[in-house]
């Protein structure tokens, strides 16, 4: 029987063992969230100075149920990013099975959103556990990228716990290895931080958009 995901892998070194995973932590690795960012177009800045407030607003009594998080924050960026526009299709939770070699276990689990033939991945975490989300949310969201069929395109996702957001990016070939983005959050007061998680959906929509 299917062993689901969040039973089994709680942790970096969980999936770095089950997959045999290795850590770049060389910029050059995954340049698509710090290099070559498109500029927002007018009105944009404005839509997310909104967006943040309306979370921030919201989130004041206390942590906001998936459905709320998704409502308020997570559509509004997907829609503004073009990812529900062709040639993305969006699939909201979607079963997966993974065979783990050598380990004699397949995990199952299920993702928010796929965008594009197994390639953007997103992730979000259980609100319940908000604090330790991106710890959870990391290994899972990698997990779940290792179970795409591709195994020759570059495959990146998301996680977000509403509070914040991170980015990923996974190679299977020749040996499994990802590599994490700067951790943005809403609470930071020197800029909206949804200005350069917008810049870089739209980064990562182009790349996948191009096979």
């Amino acid at each position: 029987m299917p062993t689901a995901v969040t039973e089994v892998v709680k942790s970096l070194n969980q999936a770095e063992s089950l997959f045999g995973l290795q850590r770049a932590f060389s910029s050059e690795f995954f340049p698509e969230w710090q290099r070559n960012l498109p500029a927002l177009i007018p009105g944009e800045e404005a839509s997310l100075d909104r967006i943040k407030t309306s979370y921030l607003y919201n989130s004041a009594d206390g942590p906001l149920s998936e459905s709320t998080i998704n409502l308020l924050l997570v559509s509004p960026l997907l829609y503004l990013s073009g990812l529900c526009d062709p040639p993305f299709k969006l699939r909201g939770e979607v079963p997966i099975e993974i065979q783990v070699e050598d380990a004699g276990q397949i995990l199952s689990g299920r993702i928010d959103a796929l965008v594009l033939h197994d390639r953007f991945w997103l992730v979000l975490a259980e609100s319940k556990q908000t604090r330790l989300s991106f710890s959870i949310a990391i290994p899972q969201a990698l997990t779940y990228m290792m179970g795409s069929p591709n195994e020759t395109d570059p495959l990146f996702g998301v996680v977000t716990n509403g509070d914040g957001f991170l980015f990923l990016k996974l190679v299977k070939q020749p040996q499994p290895t990802y590599a994490l983005s700067d951790d943005f959050s809403l609470f930071r007061q020197s800029q909206n931080e949804l200005y350069p998680v917008l810049k870089i959906f739209k980064r990562i929509g182009q790349q996948v958009g191009q096979l």
